[in-house]
C-alpha cells in the first residue's frame, strides 16, 4: 500500500503564484510516472501535467508556459509549481503515482491518488 500526502492549495489572487506537494511512501520498489489533475466545479477530472522516470513532462495545453511539475526522487515527491494563475484554473488538484511494489513474490504496478487540494483563483 502506498500514501500520498497533497499540500499547498490555498486562495490566491488572479496572476498569483501557488506550489503543491505531493509525497509517497509505503511499499514503493520505484515510481514510473506522477501526474497533476485536477477538476473543476461541475466538469470531470482531467490531467494537468505528467512526469515519468525519465524526466520527460508533459502538460494540458491551458497550462503551458505557465505551470511546470517537477520530482524530488529522494524524498518521493512531486510538485506542481503554478504561476500566472487564472480564475479557470479554480479547481480540486489530485495527484496521482504509479509505481512499482514488490507484492506476494513479484513486482506488480499500482496507480494511487491523493485526497485533493483545493485551488481557487479569485480577486
Amino acid at each position: 500500500q502506498v500514501q500520498l500526502v497533497e499540500s499547498g492549495g490555498g486562495l490566491v489572487q488572479p496572476g498569483g503564484s501557488l506550489r503543491l506537494s505531493c509525497a509517497a511512501s509505503g511499499n514503493i520498489f520505484r515510481i514510473n510516472a506522477w501526474g497533476w489533475y485536477r477538476q473543476p466545479p461541475g466538469k470531470e477530472r482531467e490531467l494537468v501535467a505528467r512526469i515519468n522516470s525519465g524526466g520527460s513532462t508533459n502538460y494540458v495545453d491551458s497550462v503551458k508556459d505557465r505551470f511546470t511539475i517537477s520530482e524530488d526522487n529522494a524524498k518521493n515527491t512531486v510538485y506542481l509549481e503554478m504561476n500566472s494563475l487564472k480564475p479557470e484554473d479554480t479547481a480540486v488538484y489530485y495527484c496521482n503515482v504509479e509505481v512499482s511494489s514488490f507484492v506476494r513474490g513479484s513486482f506488480r504496478s499500482f496507480s494511487y491518488w491523493g485526497q485533493g487540494t483545493q485551488v481557487t483563483v479569485s480577486s
